[in-house]
C-alpha cells in the first residue's frame, strides 16, 4: 500500500447535522484514537457532547466501530473512493449514572394502582 493510499480522508457527522473535520487519518489509527480527536474537536457550543471515549460510538457503512479496531480493518469496499471523504457517524450515549437515574424516573412515573374488589 502505498502511502497515499495509506491515508484516509475521514469527516465525522454529529446528530446535528454537523461535521468535525475532514482530516486525514492513517489506516493504522485505532478507532480509540479517532474517538479521542472527536473529543478534542467537539463544539463547545454544543450541549451534550461527550465526556470520555466510552461515551462515543461510531457508526461507518451501518456498523458499529470497535475501539480497539483500525481504520484499514473498518473500511468499506463500498465508501472506499479513491481521494473521496468517508463519512462515520458519531452517537453520543449518555453515562451510565444518568441512563440509570433516567430510568429510575420512567419507574415513578409509571407506577400503576391496582384496586382490588
Amino acid at each position: 500500500m502505498s502511502a497515499a493510499q495509506d491515508q484516509l480522508e475521514i469527516k465525522f457527522r454529529l446528530i446535528d447535522g454537523t461535521d468535525i473535520g475532514p482530516k486525514s487519518f492513517s489506516a493504522a489509527t485505532s478507532v480509540a484514537t479517532l474517538k479521542e480527536n472527536i473529543l478534542a474537536q467537539w463544539p463547545k457550543e454544543k450541549d451534550n457532547g461527550p465526556r470520555t471515549v466510552k461515551d462515543v460510538k461510531l457508526i461507518s457503512a451501518g456498523r458499529i466501530l470497535e475501539n480497539n479496531r483500525t481504520v484499514a480493518e473498518c473500511r468499506s469496499p463500498l465508501c472506499d473512493i479513491p481521494g473521496g471523504v468517508t463519512t462515520m457517524h458519531v452517537v453520543v450515549q449518555p453515562p451510565a449514572q444518568e441512563k440509570e437515574k433516567k430510568a429510575s424516573d420512567d419507574m415513578k412515573q409509571n407506577k400503576c394502582l391496582c384496586i382490588i374488589l
